[in-house]
């Protein structure tokens, strides 16, 4: 099967309407986006000038101000493929792929079967997924985080770099994160969290909204995976950023 029958095999059809687009080289599963953005955020991760620009410069910026003990660029791929131990004949789920440079770094490590989904809600993004980071290995989906169309336990790992604070509903976005993770799946997440005092945690806040973000507390990513079973909880905090990850327990 090409990359695009793959992609299809792996979709639960009791959660998908209708077949999807793949013209543009990625599967829409959504109907064109009309509403304006709400916020700067939104609007910029729609822009086909910032997808142009986003791994080379945007998402490095975007590092140093949250958090430059974290490495960024090739570094932050690699450490989301160790927390992942990617390997083999894995299937992996890549959500807030962008222009898929992580994406594609997953399928590089896979082998055999293996397979990697890069999702994202923005066109322009997916599209230059499509353009600079096809692999035969990793197939571009556009859909709704909150809703993904795949069966509880689809994927051995699962990544989420740099975007559960600008969704909406982000705790929906984590059940659905750890809904698709199959026993023994592990899970990478890089997000936003309260660092300093107290008392600067409501200046934090206002900064993260005006940008169209939000913070997280230093327990809530890590308090809600555990709460849903999951072990091996690690977190690494520098600056503003979390890099959060865990398993599933085994069958």
């Amino acid at each position: 099967m090409d990359s695009m029958e793959r992609l299809r095999a792996l979709l639960d059809q009791d959660r998908v309407r209708g077949p999807g687009d793949d013209s543009a080289g990625y599967l829409d599963l959504l109907p064109p986006d009309t509403r304006r953005p709400r916020n700067l955020a939104q609007a910029a991760m729609h822009n086909p000038l910032l997808a142009a620009v986003y791994q080379r410069w945007w998402r490095p910026a975007g590092a140093m101000l949250l958090g430059g003990g974290l490495p960024g660029g090739d570094g932050e791929a690699r450490l989301a493929r160790q927390a992942l131990r990617l390997g083999g004949e894995q299937t992996v789920l890549d959500v807030a792929c962008g222009p898929g440079n992580f994406t594609r770094g997953f399928g590089e490590a896979l082998s055999g079967s293996g397979f990697a989904v890069g999702l994202d809600v923005s066109p322009p993004m997916l599209a230059r997924a499509v353009r600079d980071n096809a692999h035969e290995r990793v197939g571009y989906l556009r859909a709704d985080a909150r809703e993904l169309p795949f069966a509880d336990g689809t994927f051995d790992a699962v990544c989420c770099f740099a975007a559960l604070y600008l969704v909406p509903e982000p705790f929906r976005v984590l059940d659905e994160l750890m809904r698709v993770l199959a026993p023994g799946g592990r899970i990478a997440l890089l997000t936003s969290v309260h660092a300093g005092p107290a008392p600067l945690h409501a200046v934090e806040d206002r900064i993260a909204t005006l940008a169209g973000g939000r913070m997280f507390g230093r327990d809530e990513i890590t308090g809600v995976l555990r709460d849903a079973g999951l072990v091996d909880v690690d977190q690494r905090v520098s600056g503003l950023a979390q890099f959060v990850s865990a398993g599933r327990v085994p069958a």
